[in-house]
């Protein structure tokens, strides 16, 4: 979880600050940072939002570097999401919707408190 430290600090905020906007204290984030602790998937998906970038950017070991963005990229795609997430492809579409529709209502859910 390095690359959340790089992401911090190119974003010039704190440990604090973005522990505020997770809902969780500056300890829990820190140890986020340090990999003490790993984030939770509806975490994760806050932190890619707050940070603008993909999950991928944030598990991608730091020394792993990413190529550079075509711009002709293709969007990401239910079978990414599911490779992401199981590290396989081969999961059933009802799975995947419904931990996009749990994803989904974690995070309203947050916005809403």
């Amino acid at each position: 979880m390095n690359n959340l430290k790089d992401l911090r600090n190119k974003s010039k905020k704190s440990q604090q600050e973005v522990a505020d906007y997770l809902g969780v204290s500056r300890q829990a984030y820190s140890h986020y940072e340090n990999g003490k602790r790993e984030p939770d998937l509806e975490t994760l998906l806050k932190l890619g939002e707050y940070f603008e970038c993909s999950v991928d950017e944030i598990l991608r070991p730091s020394n792993e570097k990413k190529a550079p963005i075509q711009q002709d990229e293709r969007p990401i795609n239910d079978d990414d999401i599911k490779f992401a997430l199981w590290g396989t492809r081969e999961i059933d579409d009802d799975v995947l919707d419904a931990v996009k529709t749990f994803a989904k209502f974690a995070r309203e859910n947050r916005r809403d408190q």
